[in-house]
This record gives C-alpha cells, structure tokens and sequence, in this order.
C-alpha cells in the first residue's frame, strides 16, 4: 500500500491537495471552478478550449476565457493537433492571460474529434504527441509554466498507447500524466481500469494522476493506495455534488468526513450556484445554465417531478427562490446515492472513429491534421 500525498508538485506549482477537477464542457466555467474552490483546496481546470480558436480569436474561445476574480491559480486545458498551433496558443495563454498551468487533451472520445485524428485518437501517433509536447513545454517555459497532459489507455483493448504517451511526455518535459482508465472505445461505459494507471505509474518517474470511477472521497484515497498515483483528477463524481472537494481535501489530510447534507443544505448549494452562474453570465443566461445541473442536485432525493419540472425552466433568481422554497429542508441525504455513478454512461462504441489509414502508421511526423475552432469537450 502506497503512502497518501498531502499535495502535488507540478514543475513549479505545488497544489495543497492532490486532487484536480477534470474539464467539463458546458460545466467547469468560471461559476462552477469557484463553487467547488469554496469547499476545498485542488487544481480547478478550465473547460477545454481549442489551440486554433485562440489563436485565430475566435469569439467563443475568448468569452470561455473567463476567470473568477479569487482564481488566483489559472488552470486552463488545451485541444489541438498541430504543434505550431499549440505553441502559439500556449505563449497567448501564459502571457495574456496569467496561466499558471496548462493541461493537453489526448483523451477525448467524442467521434467528432477522435475522426479528425484530435483527443483521445492522436497519441496513436507517437512522433506527432512528442511533436506537440515539445512545442507546449517550449512555449511554456520562459513563462515557468508547468505543461500537464491527460489521456486515456488507448483506441481500444488491441490498440493500447498509455505506456508510449507517459514514455514521451516524460521525455518532452511534461510536468504530469493524468490518465483516465478507458480507452477511447469504452466512452464512460464500464469500469475504470486502475491497474493501467498502476502500470503507468511503474513505467515513468514524472507524477501520474490517476482518473475513472471517483465517486466518494474513499475512493480517491483506495485509487492511490492502488496504484500509487500522485493524485486524482474528478470528474463526474461531483456533478451536483461540489462539497465533494471539502471531503476529498479532509481525506488527503487525514480527517475522516463525509458530508451528507439535507435537502435544505443542498438547497443552498444550488442557491448558490445559480448566484454566481448569474454573476458571471447575466441572470437570464445564468439561470438557464444551471438548469442543467439541477437533476445531478435532487438525485435520489424525494423531490416531485412537478417540481422538478419546473426547476429545469427556472429563468430568475427570484423564480428559483419561490421554487426552492417548496423542497423539504429536513429531508436527510439519500445515502443509496453513495458511490453510484453520476452523469453520462452509454454503452462502448461498435468502433472508434479515425481518419482513413490511421491505424497504418504509429509516427505522424508533420501530419497536417486541422480543428476546428470550438470543439468543446472533454475526455
């Protein structure tokens, strides 16, 4: 069994507790980063942002750029499939908009992306990923900006390329590995393998991040102890479930806490939430953003569909408060709803989506793979 960390080094950035919030699309905005700030210490990663839309100030790129003004550690994640591109758009985000830290997408499953050789689909190409990573870490460092990079075990079972992308990145001078313990084939459906993330930690010296089937603070603790990661990276497991962070951060450090809060307490939260969407976006737009979360919120709970109905057409603050008022504070916390999986599942794809021929050649060297300006996903 493996000694728990009380914090991560990332080159020159030292986060109090090992645990980073993975990139969400239409999730992890400036609201939701400095929600789950207030309940516990961690690295909280922008949504991902494509290199190409930086560069090219591309609109919706620029007003994803937002920070919170107590984000006093700017994380951001990076997509992209050409290495000049991500150079230039890693030097624009170091010195126009104070990053402290950088993370590069090879792990998305999304068709769209994974067709045109970007997310999850390129660390098939060995050359190309040291290419990128070389062009990241050079951009970065006059600005002693740590690089990080997250990725999955590879296309599928017969097409595995975690081994190789930790091999690289160590080599390329990335400062960590996150690896989310499916391939591009499993999406979100099964089980994470936590024994990969063990390999990958045997097969480099750079810290590895263990990700996959976080769902309780135990669980992180259990995912190092196994696998001897240097932290966690959390994703849909705090999906209306932001106190999530304050138990993660008293486990790194040693208290036993799980929170269970009452209905009432969870209506806070969700007041709360609603208020900085608000904030940050206009109340209209706010409210209608967090929409969205309010099933992940009620889950398990008593709460009528009517209800329910209603919350998920919320368009004011004043209107949710009227609505909020009809849930029963004293309702405890359905505790069945511990450790179950939260957010999208879906089943394993038939196959993955690759360009033609890409399976034919694992080194990629100055391929001219294009993206598109606003992919916005995750991995």
């Amino acid at each position: 069994m493996t000694a728990v960390p009380a914090s991560l080094t990332l080159g020159s950035l030292r986060v109090e507790t090992p645990v980073v919030l993975a990139p969400m699309a239409g999730i992890t905005n400036a609201a939701y980063r400095r929600l789950c700030a207030e309940q516990g210490a961690g690295l909280y990663v922008s949504e991902m942002i494509t290199s190409r839309g930086l560069v090219e100030g591309d609109e919706t790129t620029q007003k994803m750029l937002v920070f919170d003004e107590l984000e006093t550690v700017r994380s951001v994640q990076l997509y992209g499939t050409d290495p000049v591109y991500i150079g230039k758009a890693v030097e624009i985000l170091c010195a126009d908009h104070g990053v402290a830290h950088v993370d590069l997408n090879f792990g998305c499953p999304v068709p769209k992306v994974t067709r045109k050789g970007g997310g999850g689909a390129l660390p098939w190409k060995r050359g190309l990923l040291g290419e990128i990573l070389t062009s990241a870490v050079a951009a970065a460092a006059p600005y002693d900006v740590p690089v990080t990079m997250k990725t999955r075990k590879g296309l599928d079972d017969d097409h595995l390329t975690y081994l190789d992308a930790g091999r690289i990145a160590q080599e390329t001078g990335v400062a960590a590995i996150a690896l989310h313990g499916r391939t591009v084939q499993q999406a979100y459906s099964g089980e994470a393998d936590w024994d990969a993330i063990a390999a990958l930690v045997a097969h480099v010296d750079i810290p590895v991040l263990g990700n996959g089937d976080i769902w309780e603070a135990a669980d992180a603790l259990r995912m190092v102890a196994q696998t001897g990661a240097a932290g966690v990276v959390v994703g849909r497991g705090c999906l209306g479930r932001p106190w999530l962070f304050r138990d993660l951060a008293a486990a790194f450090h040693g208290d036993d806490v799980a929170t269970l809060p009452t209905l009432g307490e969870v209506r806070t939260m969700m007041r709360r939430h609603a208020e900085l969407l608000s904030e940050h976006m206009g109340e209209e737009r706010g409210c209608k953003e967090f929409r969205k979360h309010v099933s992940w919120y009620l889950k398990g709970f008593g709460a009528g569909g009517d209800l329910r109905h209603r919350l998920a057409l919320v368009d004011s603050l004043a209107t949710l408060d009227d609505l909020l008022a009809g849930l029963d504070a004293d309702e405890p916390f359905p505790v069945r709803e511990l450790g179950t999986p939260r957010g999208r599942q879906g089943s394993p794809r038939s196959r993955v989506a690759l360009p033609e021929g890409w399976l034919d050649d694992t080194d990629g060297r100055g391929a001219h793979l294009r993206e598109d300006t606003s992919e916005t996903t995750g991995g």
